[in-house]
Order: C-alpha cells, then structure tokens, then sequence
C-alpha cells in the first residue's frame, strides 16, 4: 500500500479528470494547468502508486485494470471531501432536537430566557436552551472546550480565541415602591444616601454599581444585601428600601411588580452586554442559527 503521506490531493484530481476525459490538454486546461505541468502530474502520481494508470491510445488515455480499481473509491472520496468543504453542515431549526448551553449571569436570565423561549417555541419547538453561570477562566474554559456553546450578557476577563457581538449598552435605574414616602425623581445625592439601601454583593460583572454607591459615601455593610438580583423586585416592593439596578432589568421590574424608578445620582459606567462564541463554532449551522435569533431579538438597532 502507498504511503497517503507521500501522496498530493492534486494528484488524485489529475486522475478523477483523466478519467473523466481520457485526455491530458483537456484535463490541463480544465485545472489551469500547462501541459508540462498536468504530465509532470500524470508522472508523479504513476511512480506514486507504481502503476502506468492511463495508457496512450487512438482512442485517448485508457485507464489501467488498477486504474479502474481505484476510480470508484476516488471518485466517491473526492465527491464527499467536496461536499464537506462546500458548507457547515445545515441545521434545520424546525426538526432539530439540539440542547444549546448558554452561559448567563442571573439578571441576564431574566431579560434574555423569556424571549428566547418564546422564540423557540414558534420557530424551534424541540431545541432547548440551558443557561449556566460561570465566570471568567471556567467560563473561558468551558467556552475553549465546546462544553459552553456561547455567553450572553456582561462577562469580564474573556479573552483569546472568542468572537463578540455587541448587543446594547445600557445604564443603572433605583427602583422603589409605588408610595414610599421620600423616594422620588430628581432627589438629590444627600437624600439618596440617607435612605435604606438592598444591595446585590455577588453582582459580578455588575459591580461598578456597588462601587459607584461606596465612592458617593454608602458604608454598604451597614445596608441588607442579597447575593443575587433575582430576588430584588419581590424585597423592594414590601419594603422602603431602594436598590439600583441595571436599567432593562428595572424597567420589566417596575412593570411587573408595581415600582417606581429614578435616575440614581451617582457616576456608574454604561454597562455593555455582548454575545461571545468560540471562533472554532463560527461556521457550525446551529451555532449560526442561534447567534442571528439572538442578535435579532436584543441587538440595538
């Protein structure tokens, strides 16, 4: 048997062709090959597999016995080495089964599940969507290995071999219950901090926040905390005390739970949320599908 190593994929084209035409100018003209290069070609590819392969006849270059041997295997080879090249291979929402695990940050899961779900159910009723939390080097990890499909929100400390797509940038809003007695639009640095405050402790990416209420003299271990935002809403509505989130997050809360919001007089960076994937999944069919249904749904326009 040959060595494949020593063997040239051009070569195996010169052969699919010749059998094809049975004549070495057609065969050069057709690869864009001059005629002493397609016979050096032919040359190499006979001292390669020690067979004369095409002989020279009246009636062109017939194949060898061994010739013919080899021309099923070669042509079905490069037919399907062809077709794997020409596209990811597709992906067919409307069929497919396909469990994506997508890395979110719990606020994240908040704005971003329902509409998926929604989406999903219209357009791919079988595909499933798993958040997970991780952060940064487990996420990248995870991300490095394929265990991660794509992270979706605010991350940090993402780095080499990701692609990004911004989605929207956004700023921070102060919820507090409809009827709280001093909290009101437009109030003043002096009276924000003399409120009772919740603040998230585990808000990661979303720490500047806590940051920027340290910086405006907030002692934040004199205040309640939660480790998560999920369960803000449900805190501030029953109680007097004020928390500054991510603003999409404060506009479905203060619908949904009957709150108000104000413009938090602090300095607080825009937060800015991005979809990231591996470049190793950017021609992969589902991973495609998914990206343009996010960015579809929650790109700023």
């Amino acid at each position: 048997m040959p060595d494949l190593r020593s063997l040239d994929l051009n070569l195996l084209v010169v052969f699919q062709y010749l059998m094809e035409d049975r004549n070495l100018s057609a065969v050069a003209r057709r690869m864009g090959l001059s005629q002493p290069a397609a016979s050096n070609a032919l040359r190499r590819l006979r001292a390669t597999l020690d067979d004369e392969l095409f002989v020279r006849t009246p009636q062109g270059m017939l194949p060898t016995p061994y010739a013919q041997h080899l021309a099923g295997a070669v042509a079905e080879s490069l037919g399907m080495l062809a077709h794997a090249l020409e596209a990811s291979p597709g992906f067919d929402p409307a069929s497919s089964t396909r469990r994506f695990r997508v890395a979110m940050t719990d606020v994240g899961e908040i704005h971003f599940m329902p509409g998926l779900m929604d989406r999903l159910a219209r357009e791919a009723p079988a595909v499933r969507i798993e958040s997970v939390r991780l952060q940064g080097a487990e996420l990248q990890r995870e991300l490095d290995a394929g265990h991660v499909d794509m992270a979706l929100g605010a991350f940090q400390g993402l780095g080499g071999g990701l692609l990004q797509r911004m989605l929207f940038r956004q700023g921070y809003a102060t919820l507090f219950r409809r009827g709280h007695p001093t909290a009101h639009e437009g109030m003043g640095l002096k009276a924000f901090r003399a409120e009772r405050h919740l603040v998230v402790s585990h808000a990661a990416p979303y720490g500047q926040v806590n940051q920027a209420l340290e910086k405006a003299g907030l002692m934040l271990a004199s205040h309640f905390s939660v480790p998560h935002f999920a369960a803000v809403p449900y805190i501030v509505s029953t109680t007097d005390l004020l928390a500054t989130v991510p603003r999409k997050l404060a506009d479905s809360a203060a619908e949904r739970f009957n709150l108000r919001l104000l413009t938090p007089p602090l300095r607080v960076p825009a937060l800015q949320s991005n979809l990231y994937w591996h470049r190793r999944f950017q021609r992969d069919g589902g991973n495609q599908w998914l990206r343009a249904l996010i960015v579809d749904s929650y790109a700023q326009r």
